[in-house]
This record gives C-alpha cells, structure tokens and sequence, in this order.
C-alpha cells in the first residue's frame, strides 16, 4: 500500500527545515548504504550524529506519532531516527530495496516494515527528482510538496530518478510494525478507517460501530506481535 499524507507538518515549517538543511556540510550518502546499494546511490546526505539532525530526527518521530493516519497505516512498534539526504546535480539512487535489517543508534535491532519520505522542499523546487515505486501496478511516481509524506512497504523495489535542477531536501526512516505481513495490516487500516466514518456519521454508542470495533481489536490481538 501506497499512502501519501499531505501536510503532515505544516508546509511552511517543512520548508523552514529545508532550508535549515542546506546550510548544512553534507557527506557522501553511500557511506550508509550496503555493499548493493552504493553502487547505485549517489546522494549526499546529513552526519545523524550531529545535534541538527538528531533535534530534527526527535521532532519528526513526536509529529508522526500524534497523526492518526499515520499511526492507523503504520502501526508502529518502533521508529527508525529520521535521516536527511539532498539530491542534486544529477543525483539519483538506482532500483534497490531497503535493508530488512536495521542497526539502531543504541545498537539494538529492528525490521524495517514500512518505509517513509517527508518532503521539505516543493516540488516546484527541483526537476526530476520522482521516487518511483514498484507496485503490482507498474512504477508509481511520487513527488509531492514540503510537509508531506509518502509511506510504503519496504519490500518494494524503489528508485530516485535523477534530479537536474535545484536539489530535492526530504527525510526518510523505516518502521517496524507491530503487524508485520502486509496484507493484514492493509486490512487493520481499511477497517479502522471505516469504524472512523461510522464513528462520525453514528456516534460511539452505535452497536454497530461497537461490534466492528471489536473485530478490529481482536485481529490486532491475533495479528499483532509487540
């Protein structure tokens, strides 16, 4: 499932951010990528240890955990330290799929469930630039404005296409779920989505809403692995 979420942030705080990045000294982003995916990534990307990028990680980590959609969409058991990278000049990150494995900063692990770009530019901003995601579809482009984001299941083959002009500023992180299969947690979301319309169109009290509310829970019961 592809779900973009416009405005998560406010846009112009988005680009106030942005903004902010760029003044940074940026590094080599394959320094972070295996031995697969440097072959094809050329991007430039924030130190994670700097007090920027941690201040702005934290930040990122408390607005998505207070945003329904993103919470009902990813169910997130644990949440990857947002990074920072910025393609320009040709930039590009070729077809790869993300690392099932990831290292967190205090050494422990986690899976890489779903995964997350927040823009922080616009995308009048730049030319090029699209992540492109392989769905049972085809590719879908993605190229959205400062403050949304897009989520995705970090199975897909993915891909940024080259940018030729300005550069392209976003975020990106992973979360490890707590339901891992994907089909499930596809349908925990529609489910969930549909309890919050009858929740608003017939109240809490509705016996209906009750009754779905309970299927819900209880495939979270079944399905779910904290």
């Amino acid at each position: 499932m592809l779900l973009p979420i416009e405005q998560l942030i406010d846009p112009e705080e988005a680009r106030q951010l942005g903004a902010l990045l760029k003044a940074q000294a940026w590094t080599d982003g394959r320094r972070t990528a295996g031995a697969s995916a440097a072959k094809v990534k050329s991007n430039l990307q924030l130190d994670e240890a700097s007090e920027l990028a941690i201040t702005l990680s934290q930040r990122i980590r408390d607005v998505v955990r207070q945003h329904p959609l993103f919470m009902s969409a990813a169910l997130p058991n644990r949440i990857f330290p947002p990074r920072f990278n910025c393609y320009q000049n040709g930039g590009h990150y070729g077809l790869h799929t993300d690392a099932a494995i990831l290292t967190l900063p205090d050494g422990s692990m986690m899976r890489s469930d779903v995964s997350a770009t927040l823009f922080l530019c616009d995308a009048e901003d730049y030319e090029g630039g699209e992540l492109a995601i392989e769905t049972r579809f085809g590719a879908q482009e993605v190229k959205m404005n400062a403050g949304d984001l897009i989520l995705y299941p970090s199975t897909s083959l993915h891909e940024v296409r080259p940018v030729t002009r300005g550069q392209r500023i976003a975020a990106f992180f992973w979360i490890q779920s707590l339901v891992a299969d994907i089909s499930q947690r596809e349908t925990l979301f529609e489910l969930d989505q549909s309890i919050q319309v009858l929740t608003s169109e017939r109240g809490a009290a509705d016996n209906e809403v009750r009754r779905l509310s309970a299927v819900y829970h209880n495939l979270m019961r079944q399905w779910s692995n904290p």
